[in-house]
C-alpha cells in the first residue's frame, strides 16, 4: 500500500510515505527523528507492516477449486495494540497465519524502533498507520461491495493483484512461491492437522526469531539447520524438522545429526555435489517446546566441535545439554 524511505533535511532524517493517489505517485513527509539508524529501524518496520497487512488481501486463495478472498481480520491489529494477540492465534492457512505472524513481528519491531523517540514521532507514527489502514479498507469496501469512498487529499489508492508494496519479490514469505509451497504441505489435511500444522509453524518461528545462535537458518517453514559448513573438511550438521500437515513427511518431531561427505581436495566449485548422511536422530511423537529448539540451537552455535562432541551421543541417551534424546543410530 505505500513504501516508506528516509531522507536527510536540515539536520534531521525525514521518514516519507509514498503511495498511489487519485491523481498518480504522492510522496509524504510523516515524521522526522534525529538519528539516522533510528530512522532507518522505523523506516524498515513500517515497510514490513506494509507488506504484511497488503498483500494478503491483494491476492485469492488458490487452495480449492473455488478462488476466495483471504481475511482482513489481521488490519485490526495494525492499529489496535489489544488486537495483536488475534495475530497469533486461528488456522485459516498457513500461509495467511504465516503472514499475521510477520505482521505480529513487524508490529514489534516497529514498537522497539520508536520506543525511545519523542512522545510526537510516536503520535505521527501512529496516525500514518490509522490512515495507511483506512486507505485498505476504503479499497476493499469498493473492490467487494462497489462502494466509492469520498475523495480525500491524502487518498491511498489500492489495487487487487497489484498491491504497491517495497517487497516486490524480496520479502519470500510473501511470495507466490511460498504460497503455493505452503498450500502444498497442507493439502489433504484434516483440519486438525492444519491446526497443528500452524502452531508448529508458530513454534519453529519463534525458535528461529529467539535462538542467539546466528548461523542458524530456515530452510523452509517446517526445518531449521545449524550447518557450519567448510569446503574440503568432514562437517557435522543439525536439522530440526517438524511434520508437514499433509503427512507427506514423517508424522513425527524429529532432530537430526549428519555428516557432508566431501573428500579434502574438493574445491569450493564442486561442492553442490557434497553428500550428506544421517549420523543419529532423536525422534518424538509430540511437539517439543519453543525454548528446547532454543536451547539446543544456543548450544549448537554453528561450532564444528560441538556437532562432532553430539554425534557421538549413544542410542538412549540425550544430546549433552538438551532435551533430546537419540532414538537411532546410523553408523552402518
Amino acid at each position: 500500500m505505500t513504501i516508506y524511505s528516509q531522507h536527510p533535511n536540515r539536520g534531521k532524517v525525514q521518514i516519507l510515505a509514498t503511495y498511489r493517489g487519485r491523481r498518480g505517485v504522492v510522496s509524504s513527509t510523516v515524521t522526522s527523528v534525529e538519528d539516522r539508524v533510528n530512522a532507518g529501524a522505523i523506516v524498515d518496520a513500517l515497510n514490513m507492516v506494509s507488506a504484511c497487512a497488503t498483500v494478503p488481501v491483494s491476492i485469492q486463495d488458490e487452495r480449492t477449486d473455488r478462488y476466495r478472498l483471504y481475511p482482513a481480520a489481521h488490519l485490526a491489529a495494525v492499529t489496535d495494540p489489544t488486537a495483536r494477540g488475534d495475530l497469533l492465534e486461528g488456522s485459516h492457512s498457513l500461509w495467511y497465519e504465516q503472514a499475521k505472524m510477520l505482521l505480529h513481528q513487524a508490529l514489534t519491531d516497529l514498537d522497539d524502533a520508536i520506543a525511545a523517540v519523542p512522545a510526537p514521532v510516536q503520535k505521527a507514527i501512529a496516525a500514518e498507520l490509522e490512515v495507511e489502514v483506512r486507505g485498505l479498507r476504503d479499497g476493499l469496501t469498493e473492490f467487494s461491495k462497489g462502494i466509492r469512498p469520498p475523495e480525500t487529499e491524502d487518498q491511498r489508492c489500492w489495487d487487487f493483484h497489484m498491491p504497491f508494496v517495497a517487497f516486490e519479490g524480496g520479502l519470500e514469505s510473501l511470495s507466490s512461491e511460498a504460497r503455493e509451497r505452503l498450500n502444498q504441505m497442507e493439502r489433504g489435511a484434516t483440519a486438525e492437522q492444519l491446526a497443528q500444522g500452524v502452531a508448529d509453524l508458530r513454534l519453529m518461528h519463534e525458535a528461529y526469531t529467539q535462538t542467539t545462535n546466528v548461523y542458524a537458518q530456515l530452510l523452509d517453514e517446517f526445518t531449521l539447520t545449524d550447518d557450519p559448513f567448510e569446503p574440503g573438511t568432514h562437517c557435522y550438521y543439525l536439522n530440526v524438522e517438524a511434520p508437514q500437515p499433509n503427512g507427506e513427511r514423517s508424522s513425527e518431531w524429529s532432530v537430526e545429526i549428519g555428516l557432508w561427505d566431501v573428500p579434502p581436495d574438493t574445491s569450493e566449485e564442486e561442492t553442490v555435489s557434497a553428500h550428506g548422511e544421517t549420523v543419529l536422530s532423536c525422534v518424538r511423537t509430540e511437539s517439543p517446546t519453543a525454548a528446547e529448539i532454543i536451547t539446543l540451537l544456543n548450544r549448537s552455535g554453528g561450532r564444528s566441535e560441538q556437532l562432532s562432541a553430539w554425534a557421538k551421543t549413544p542410542v538412549g541417551e540425550a544430546l549433552d545439554g538438551t532435551d533430546f534424546v537419540v532414538t537411532q543410530r546410523y553408523d552402518d
